[in-house]
């Protein structure tokens, strides 16, 4: 049985502004492009700040996540302060967008993702 598609979940880091604007437009265009199903939210610096309940959402069912934002060690500690703490069975990956180049963190967003039909 195949696993599910990891769920993507990109953060356009509207408020801290610690990703360059170039970097998170590429990832973004690459995502609308490719045509697969992701999750934008404004900054999860800010939805961790409130405490957004959404966030317990990215975790909550079991299946593969990946995140495109900024440092890995912030994310974690983001969700952790919202009261989500990222499970430690790696099926969460955080992919930089401050280091990282755009067609890598795409790369690495789309991997194993199916192609949606014509």
């Amino acid at each position: 049985m195949n696993e599910a598609p990891a769920k993507i979940l990109y953060c356009r880091c509207a408020f801290a502004q610690t990703v360059p604007e170039a970097s998170k437009n590429a990832v973004l265009e690459g995502l609308c492009e490719s045509g697969a199903s992701f999750e934008s939210v404004a900054d999860l610096c800010e939805m961790s700040a409130r405490k957004d309940p959404r966030l317990a959402g990215i975790v909550s069912d079991g299946g593969p996540v990946r995140i495109a934002a900024c440092y890995p060690r912030a994310v974690k500690w983001l969700l952790h302060h919202a009261g989500c703490p990222l499970p430690e069975d790696g099926r969460v990956e955080i992919l930089n967008m401050r280091d990282t180049p755009p067609e890598t963190v795409v790369e690495e967003l789309l991997r194993d993702t199916p192609s949606p039909a014509a």
